[in-house]
């Protein structure tokens, strides 16, 4: 199957095997020392997802100054979100 040439389409497309990926990652069994693994792969599925609708959907595609703004508020927010996932098995 060809891919669309629409950018929409193709960001939907996008969307949808990020989610399809993450839902597989959630319903494997994973063994219980990889478990956190498994979280940051499906929080850095989430972290693509957002930067897809952030560049096709709201149209930062066109604005590249405010996408890379964007972008790095995500990447900290994500980065915090890991940290806090992670915390709890460090103590």
């Amino acid at each position: 199957m060809a891919m669309p040439r629409d950018p929409l389409l193709r960001a939907w497309v996008a969307l949808i095997g990020f989610s399809l990926g993450a839902t597989a990652l959630s319903f494997w069994h994973w063994p219980p020392g990889l478990t956190a693994f498994a979280g940051a792969l499906i929080l850095a599925l989430a972290w693509l997802k957002a930067r897809v609708i952030l560049a096709r959907y709201l149209g930062l595609a066109a604005a590249p100054f405010w996408r890379r703004g964007f972008e790095v508020a995500l990447a900290l927010f994500c980065l915090l979100l890991l940290g806090l996932y992670l915390a709890p098995g460090l103590l």
